[in-house]
């Protein structure tokens, strides 16, 4: 497992690792029932607090892509395809929103958004 902190970046750091276990979980480079690193493990090798490490594995279990073993630690829970999809579809209203920001700066209509999705669509 690979994650990398930008301490330049105004993302809170539980929030990067959070993001990053889950991305590596949502395209498989994680696989169901592998075992993540102890959250003291993380935070040695990131060189950040227990505490930023264990807020960030309390937010994947809370959202489901985890689940703790007592005893035994954190591991990949098995893919939810709803859970994944509605993730998704969260991600994929905050694009639209964004494309629909900078349309009304340029100055495009509805129709030519629609037409630009339907070229690119087309290649």
């Amino acid at each position: 497992m690979y994650i990398f902190i930008d301490n330049k970046n105004g993302t809170p750091i539980y929030e990067q690792i959070y993001t990053q276990i889950k991305n590596q979980i949502i395209n498989s480079s994680l696989k169901e029932d592998e075992a993540l690193p102890s959250i003291r493990n993380l935070a040695k090798d990131l060189k950040i607090s227990v505490i930023t490490t264990k807020r960030a594995y309390d937010e994947l279990e809370r959202d489901g892509f985890i689940y703790t073993v007592a005893g035994k630690g954190c591991f990949v829970s098995p893919k939810n395809v709803e859970l994944i999809r509605e993730d998704n579809l969260r991600r994929i209203e905050e694009y639209v929103e964004n494309v629909r920001q900078l349309s009304v700066s340029c100055n495009l209509t509805k129709q030519d958004i629609i037409d630009m999705i339907n070229i690119i669509w087309e290649e």
